[in-house]
């Protein structure tokens, strides 16, 4: 059974920021990753949620998996999405 897509309001409007070529792949990756998350989502060190890559983007998920629902909390380009979450 597929993991449903729960989007948050920042998440989407990131993506619709987006390049329309890169918002695609990106949105393909997601279908990939419904079907098999634990494949897909990496743990990150210091922070309490989870990264798929995306070539240089992140999208940056919550794993509920009594639930079965990926939570996509934000995206963006790799050198830029961590400087948001990070703590000194």
């Amino acid at each position: 059974m597929s993991y449903q897509l729960k989007w948050s309001n920042l998440a989407l409007e990131s993506l619709e920021k987006l390049p329309f070529e890169i918002a695609e792949r990106i949105l393909k990756k997601l279908d990939q990753v419904k079907e098999n998350p634990k494949h897909f989502i990496e743990g990150l060190v210091g922070l309490d949620f989870k990264k798929v890559r995306v070539g240089d983007y992140r999208v940056l998920v919550d794993l509920l998996e009594n639930e079965k629902i990926i939570a996509i909390r934000d995206l963006g380009h790799r050198k830029n999405i961590y400087k948001k979450y990070k703590t000194d």
